[in-house]
């Protein structure tokens, strides 16, 4: 088994999730109390996918996140270095372009997608400006970007039940339904380090994303992003 370090090396990230890949959105509804599902469709209605429109679905995993683009007549390419997640995917959801990408060099052209998502996985890439910048280059002028990341609970109290939640709870219950506990552990302690809502959008901004913005989900435990490439 498997369990990165906040150093977040790519082969220890992409192993970790080789190894969780078969139960992973199981595992993600479960230590979620069912929020995952929310998130995901705030995420879609977000997108706001189009027919034709060419949509990146960055850190898809297994193309879960995929599915509401797809189902708007969206071309949707999800995108994931995981290849244990992109062969759970591929049995899934045999038609769709699964591929194969580090999200700090992605193999696609400048100004290919007409938007491009990624969903609680810029807290794994190791260079996190690199990725927003590849994203923003990756994205044709007027172009959207929407990012769906663990974040700060905005009520104080909250935030300390949370944390409690996050670093004594979170193992025990993903041990229940996955192969891999002690990669849950790691999602705790990245999400504990990982930029409030207002530091990501200054990197947002400082990678080029124009017009950037975030709403809450669940209190701040989760925050949307958006911005627009000039």
């Amino acid at each position: 088994m498997t369990r990165a370090s906040l150093e977040k090396q790519p082969h220890e990230v992409a192993s970790m999730f080789d190894d969780v890949a078969a139960n992973y959105d199981l595992t993600n509804d479960v230590i979620s109390l069912g929020q995952a599902r929310r998130w995901r469709k705030e995420v879609a209605r977000a997108v706001d996918a189009r027919p034709a429109q060419k949509i990146l679905d960055l850190a898809a995993g297994t193309a879960t996140s995929s599915q509401p683009f797809a189902r708007a007549g969206a071309y949707v390419v999800p995108c994931d270095f995981s290849i244990g997640m992109l062969r759970v995917g591929k049995r899934r959801h045999p038609w769709m372009p699964f591929t194969a990408g580090d999200g700090t060099k992605l193999p696609f052209k400048d100004e290919t997608f007409d938007a491009v998502t990624i969903s609680f996985g810029l807290r794994n890439i190791q260079d996190t400006d690199q990725a927003l910048r590849e994203l923003y280059r990756v994205t044709k002028p007027g172009g959207r970007v929407v990012i769906c990341e663990f974040s700060q609970p905005t009520w104080a109290p909250f935030r300390r039940v949370y944390t409690e939640y996050l670093m004594r709870a979170l193992p025990p219950v993903a041990r229940t339904v996955c192969s891999n506990p002690d990669a849950y552990v790691y999602l705790a302690e990245s999400i504990r380090a990982w930029p409030d809502q207002a530091g990501l959008a200054g990197l947002m901004q400082k990678a080029g994303w124009s017009k950037v913005g975030w709403r809450d989900l669940t209190g701040g435990v989760v925050a949307l992003h958006r911005g627009v490439r000039a």
